[in-house]
Parts: structure tokens; C-alpha cells; sequence
């Protein structure tokens, strides 16, 4: 999840009302994010995405000032289209219920949906090779990775929290340990669902968190 999570992949940026030069730029990232995804990132040469962009390497450097750039740079846009993601899906819960406990579930039935759609069209996680091939990767882009998951982190810990107040748990709950297990359960997912070659698991392993969170906080 970063969250990576969990979780979810950089769709390719809608190009309507961008310059020729934003569009380039754009084009890069996204052959950028499907190559690492592939091979990784060490793997991924700045002449193969020159060629496949149709664009000189000086136009490559125009956009980018070296490969930790590019890193740099594709981290930060995953992070934030990972933000409006979760931000999407947590807005919809609310909609659907003021409740806290109420909304969370219905947010994390949400989020296995979700993360199901968008891992069967790109079955591949940049913050867990970003994390597993960090020498491949600079400190700054280390850093910004962490920083993606905690700030997912942070979100669901704040939640919890107001479940906690209203709906006191049947059983002591540590809850910065659940509110990693919305992460560890996004991410573990992601990588049995893609070792078994079966996409259902991801939503599965979601689903279950979701039932040990409503069994943890149900209504005595």
C-alpha cells in the first residue's frame, strides 16, 4: 500500500489541456513506472526509454536532470495519484455513513475492489520494489517512499482511533499494529496474489482485516 500500500499502480495522466512538453514528460513516467514494474529499476536505461518515447536523450534531459530524478519525480506523482485514490474511496465511505466504524468497513470493501481492478491491469508494486531494491534508488527516493506509507499509515491509525472512542474494542487492540495490518494485509496481498497467479487473493486478505477490525470494535 503506499499504501502501496497498498497498494495501487500510476495510471497513465489524461493528456487533454497539457503542453507538448508536460505530455512528454508525462509519456516518460509512464514508460518509467511499466518498466521498473517489468525488471526493476536498475534494469531500466535511460537509452530504452529515450527510444521508446521518440524523443532525443538531450529531450530526456531537458525533462530530467539524471535517473534519480526520474526516480524522484515518478515516486512523487505515484504518491500523489495514491492520494486522490484513498482520498476517492474514503470520501465515498463517508458518504455512505457518518458512522466511524460503519465507514471504515465500508471503505475497506471499497479498497478490495479497487485494488483488485487496478492489480489485474498492472500486477506490480512500486513501493515494495522501491523498498526491496533500494540500492538501486538514493536516499531522497528511499525517504519519499517511507514517507508515502506513513502518511497512509497515519490515516487509517487516526481512524481507528475514533472507532476506538465510540465503539470500545471487546479485546485490547494495539492500534498502530491494526493500522499497519491495513497495510500488511494490502501488501502481502498484493505479492501472494501475484506469486500464485491468482488476483482474488489481494481482495481476499483485505476482506479478512476488514472482518477482524468489525469483530474487534462490534457493539457489545
Amino acid at each position: 500500500m503506499a499504501s502501496e500500500l497498498a497498494a495501487k499502480t500510476a495510471p497513465e495522466v489524461q493528456s487533454e489541456g497539457l503542453s507538448k512538453g508536460e505530455r512528454t514528460r508525462n509519456r516518460i513516467l509512464d514508460l518509467t513506472y511499466d518498466s521498473v514494474i517489468r525488471k526493476g529499476f536498475a534494469a531500466t536505461s535511460i537509452e530504452e526509454l529515450v527510444e521508446a518515447a521518440g524523443i532525443t536523450k538531450s529531450g530526456f534531459f531537458y525533462h530530467f536532470k539524471d535517473k534519480n530524478d526520474l526516480a524522484r519525480r515518478l515516486i512523487e506523482r505515484y504518491t500523489a495519484e495514491n492520494e486522490v485514490f484513498l482520498d476517492g474511496l474514503i470520501g465515498r465511505a463517508h458518504e455512505l455513513s457518518d458512522d466511524p466504524l460503519h465507514s471504515y468497513l465500508i471503505f475497506l470493501k471499497l479498497f478490495a475492489e479497487a485494488m483488485s481492478e487496478v492489480f489485474a491491469v498492472h500486477p506490480g508494486c512500486l513501493v515494495a520494489i522501491i523498498t526491496f531494491q533500494d540500492q538501486a534508488f538514493d536516499r531522497i527516493v528511499s525517504s519519499m517512499n517511507a514517507e508515502g506509507v506513513i502518511a497512509w499509515r497515519s490515516r487509517f491509525l487516526a481512524w481507528l482511533g475514533q472507532i476506538a472512542e465510540a465503539y470500545p474494542p471487546r479485546a485490547p487492540v494495539d492500534l498502530d499494529a491494526l493500522a499497519d495490518n491495513a497495510l500488511m494485509y494490502a501488501y502481502g496481498g498484493a505479492m501472494l496474489s501475484k506469486t500464485l497467479a491468482r488476483p482474488e487473493l489481494l481482495a481476499r486478505q483485505i476482506l479478512f482485516y476488514r472482518d477482524t477490525v468489525r469483530l474487534l470494535f462490534a457493539p457489545r
